[in-house]
């Protein structure tokens, strides 16, 4: 079986990162998806070589957030090319786009005059600040909406220094297994009832709902919410120290009070479970720089390698900071099929991150490889009932290269 969607037919009109990454998560979980791209194709497609500063064979986030898909070439200024778009989504059960709105009325592709056209089409628009106000056609990137201005970046700064850069995609990525999930659940209505829905997931949104907890404080209390660093953690249990080879780990002690005499035991030193200054969460709270002094002290003493063993003897939960060097090399992704095979077009396959869900009952798997641009626009065209003299007309006409 192909997955959970199977025989859900999306067309994805989206650019970058967002809109294709749900779009793509639909596709893992069995959807068939035509991508709609220009003549000269997805910008995204040439950012990885240009970023580089030289001629890249492949772009691996472009084949991450668009395995399994179909590639139709399209030029939208042309009004045969709107009609060719309006009959896929005529036909569709998904619509992905992550255009702003002022781009999307000009092509004719609106919610209001989609759905007219198709009401049993999902209408998926993933926007920077959202689609409902004077500012919807404000420019956002992630970097943007949900690292920037949604207070992700500021709230991980611990000192007076510049604001973390973000990784790549990291906002896009939320919001574009957030849209394929609310995707599911407008199909899931649309069973029930016969009709399709307009669904939004906005990046300032994903931001802010990451930083939830922080935010219903300074909403909620009216408190001034600040962020903090190792030595001031309102729980030094739970907090990341340094082994003696230089290597860090984080202490994974949430419930304090009932890890403590665990940690005590561990790190041979019972003698600190009798200091006033440690005897409960709120004295390690008021004392925490002396604890992580301490514990910094007590923990260089030994390798990683040597604390992981007497954390696990000791039931001390614990996990290593790694990077993404680190990560596909640990056996732990395997285990946690953390990666997905993609096949490729000359029988090969490729080692991909896997979306984040599995489906026990419909499992899924990646079926198709990463198109070339317009790589299937002829095929779908057949499929639409166009024949070989009419795809010629097309392309002496310019609707498709």
């Amino acid at each position: 079986m192909a997955g959970p969607l199977e025989g859900i037919k999306v067309v994805e009109l989206a650019f970058w990162v967002a809109g294709p990454s749900c779009a793509a998560i639909l596709a893992d979980w069995g959807a068939e998806v035509i991508k709609l791209e220009p003549p000269n194709g997805d910008p995204f497609r040439g950012l990885f070589a240009s970023a580089l500063g030289l001629p890249a064979p492949v772009n691996p986030p472009f084949e991450q957030d668009n395995r399994g898909k179909r590639s139709l070439a399209l030029n939208l200024g042309h009004e045969q090319g709107r009609r060719i778009a309006y009959r896929l989504l005529e036909r569709a059960d998904v619509f992905v786009t992550n255009l702003r709105p002022r781009a999307l009325a000009d092509l004719g592709l609106s919610y209001e005059e989609l759905s007219a056209l198709n009401p049993r089409l999902v209408y998926c628009h993933i926007s920077g600040y959202g689609t409902d106000h004077e500012e919807r056609d404000r420019a956002a990137y992630d970097v943007g909406a949900f690292w920037s201005r949604g207070a992700v970046a500021a709230m991980l700064m611990s000192s007076d220094g510049p604001p973390p850069q973000q990784r790549g995609g990291m906002g896009d990525h939320m919001a574009g297994q957030s849209a394929a999930g609310a995707v599911a659940a407008a199909l899931f209505h649309r069973e029930r009832t016969g009709r399709g829905q307009k669904v939004g997931v906005s990046l300032m949104r994903i931001g802010a709902y990451m930083m939830s907890w922080d935010i219903a404080l300074a909403s909620r209390l009216g408190a001034e919410v600040k962020p903090y660093d190792r030595f001031h953690h309102p729980n030094p249990l739970i907090n990341c120290y340094r082994a003696g080879d230089g290597r860090w780990f984080w202490l994974l002690l949430l419930q304090a009070d009932r890890h403590w005499p665990d940690l005590c035991r561990a790190i041979g030193r019972p003698d600190l479970m009798e200091d006033p200054r440690f005897a409960n969460i709120e004295a390690r709270r008021l004392n925490a720089p002396e604890l992580v002094e301490e514990l910094d002290r007590i923990f260089a003493q030994r390798t990683l390698a040597e604390w992981g063993e007497v954390f696990d003897r000791e039931d001390v939960w614990w996990a290593p900071v790694q990077d993404v060097n680190d990560l596909v090399k640990d056996p732990m992704a395997d285990k946690a099929g953390v990666f997905v095979p993609v096949p490729t077009g000359d029988g090969q396959q490729l080692r991909l991150v896997a979306s984040p869900a599995d489906f026990h009952g419909t499992p899924w798997q990646v079926t198709r490889p990463v198109p070339e641009l317009g790589q299937h626009t002829e095929e779908v065209l057949l499929e639409l009932g166009y024949d070989w003299e009419q795809i010629v007309a097309l392309k002496e006409a310019g609707v498709i290269p």
